[in-house]
């Protein structure tokens, strides 16, 4: 009778920390990673390495002064923060009415071009995350294009703090819209680039494909929103299901659609992504989304660009006499009044929620950060992946620690 052989291999549970001073966690996270051998049993997240307080120190000074700290939330897309918070302001103030066409439109430029701007940081970086340096090499040349714009506009390349409740701190350079036109009209072919480069590279769609899969019940379960929602296959994008600014006009002009995972929608303007190259919900797919919605907020900025030239000397200064006078009263919103506010940030929903006492100050200032939430689907998308696919995990959430913490 033949011998049975069997072989006893005993392995043993290690508790990795990974981070929070790690390159590929985006930010001071620590991981704590439960693992067995090279299997990742559980990875839990934990925060605080960065917080700042940013709500206390908002109801600590006066509305107008609250802008330069909405910067440091997500400090990748900053005036996307300095306006939403605004909005949230002028709705508290009951200004909607009174900002200048011009603003709004200028505005909705700007979100989308910071929209661009912290794509540009997550294509290269995830690049980086899974081993390849050149696109990240690319993604920064064009993003050096961006902030020499921004630097231009408001003087700053990070921290903004141009857009403000009201309109802006400084006003709008007229001369730099030729530059925005020359920069989207460049990119067009760089986006083309990047697709050979990265989304398309067989190596990279190994390394990336059925890796961190996100359901869409889970997505839905733990308040996902942003690419990481859309990566997962559900259509929802507050530009187009809740439109504010012009949203609400670029959408009847044909301008955007949203872009999610398993889009179908026929457009010539629009590369067509082949999506069965990764699975619902998965790490591929969540970069996808990022990188597909580049050419849309390219069609975008150029729409505005041609609104801004179509507008006649009325258009622009109108309401602007009746915020000026508004402003002069110290930003005091009527006592027990309420707003929220959200829009669509590339991470995501940002909201932010303003309760007033009659006061300068805000009575309650708190902030709805997209990261936040997206980051604690961790846990659930990474069990039974590998150790290395981790990197490639967190990388694909996108976070900014500073919204994180805040």
């Amino acid at each position: 009778m033949a011998t049975e052989l069997h072989r006893d291999v005993r392995t043993e549970e290690f508790l990795l920390n990974m981070g929070p001073q790690h390159p590929s966690t985006h930010g001071v996270l620590r991981v704590v990673v439960r693992t067995d051998g090279e299997l990742v049993l559980e990875a839990t997240p934990h925060v605080g390495y960065l917080h700042r307080c940013f709500e206390k120190c908002a109801e600590n000074t006066t509305l107008k002064q609250v802008v330069p700290y909405t910067d440091r939330m997500d400090y990748l897309a900053a005036l996307c923060n300095n306006i939403t918070y605004s909005l949230a302001v002028e709705k508290l103030m009951g200004w909607e009415k009174l900002i200048p066409r011009k603003h709004t439109v200028a505005r909705t430029l700007l979100f989308e071009l910071q929209r661009i701007a912290s794509h540009l940081m997550s294509v290269g970086t995830y690049g980086l995350d899974v081993g390849a340096i050149t696109p990240f090499l690319h993604c920064f040349r064009e993003r050096e294009r961006l902030l020499e714009i921004f630097e231009e506009i408001s003087g700053q390349r990070l921290n903004y703090s141009y857009v403000t409740p009201g309109g802006f701190q400084y006003p709008w350079p007229d001369s730099i819209n030729k530059k925005i036109k020359g920069f989207c009209e460049y990119f067009e072919d760089r986006i083309k680039e990047y697709n050979e480069l990265l989304s398309y590279n067989g190596i990279f769609i190994e390394r990336t494909k059925g890796i961190g899969v996100l359901s869409p019940r889970q997505a839905r379960d733990y308040g996902c929103t942003g690419p990481m929602l859309r990566g997962s296959g559900i259509q929802r994008d507050l530009r187009w299901d809740q439109p504010y600014l012009i949203y609400d006009e670029l959408k009847k002009e044909g301008v955007f659609r949203v872009r999610y995972q398993g889009d179908r929608t026929p457009d010539p303007r629009d590369q067509m992504v082949d999506w069965s190259l990764g699975e619902l919900g998965d790490c591929w797919s969540r970069y996808m989304v990022r990188a597909a919605e580049m050419e849309q907020s390219r069609r975008m900025v150029l729409a505005c660009l041609a609104k801004l030239e179509k507008l006649s000397d009325g258009d622009k200064e109108a309401g602007a006499v009746a915020i000026i006078t508004e402003a002069d009263k110290a930003y005091l919103p009527p006592k027990g009044e309420e707003a929220y506010f959200k829009a669509e940030n590339p991470r995501g929903e940002l909201g932010y929620y303003v309760v007033s006492d009659g006061k300068a100050k805000a009575y309650r200032i708190k902030a709805r950060a997209p990261s936040f939430n997206n980051l604690q689907v961790l846990t659930e998308i990474s069990r039974g992946a590998m150790v290395a696919d981790l990197i490639a995990i967190i990388g694909s959430i996108d976070i900014v620690l500073g919204e994180v913490d805040r």
